[in-house]
């Protein structure tokens, strides 16, 4: 898969080392104290309905609300933001393959997370079009 917008160049993935936990908390609270802003990804997202958190599953308590043991591949870059298609080209082919995602967006790049028990089977969709690195 090229981005929109390149020349053929085929996207480059990372597999990222740590196992990952998607939280939810309520809305209003503070950050929780045990958020700690180290590791391959941590990503936090508030909107009116809810905090998000992104974290190794390891730091996670037990009694939070989440849904653990999900893997990340980053794709490399940074990307320009005139690209376009890059969440829909890697979303795309393993949806086909009933492999369900969790996708974040950066600044500079795109990651999209998958279950661990699917990521043997992700690796070999994503493969048929990007580099794996």
């Amino acid at each position: 898969m090229t981005p929109s917008g390149e020349s053929d160049r085929r996207l480059r993935l990372r597999l990222l080392g740590d196992r990952l936990a998607v939280c939810r908390l309520a809305p209003d609270v503070a950050l929780p104290s045990w958020l700690a802003w180290r590791g391959d990804l941590v990503s936090v997202t508030r909107t009116g309905q809810e905090l998000s958190i992104v974290c190794p599953e390891g730091i996670v308590p037990a009694g939070i609300t989440a849904e653990r043991d999900w893997r990340a591949f980053e794709v490399e870059g940074p990307l320009d933001f005139a690209l376009t298609g890059i969440l829909a080209g890697l979303a795309a082919p393993l949806a086909e393959e009933g492999i369900s995602i969790f996708a974040i967006s950066t600044y500079d790049t795109d990651y999209i997370l998958v279950r661990a028990a699917d990521l043997q089977q992700a690796q070999a969709v994503l493969s048929r079009s990007c580099d794996l690195i």
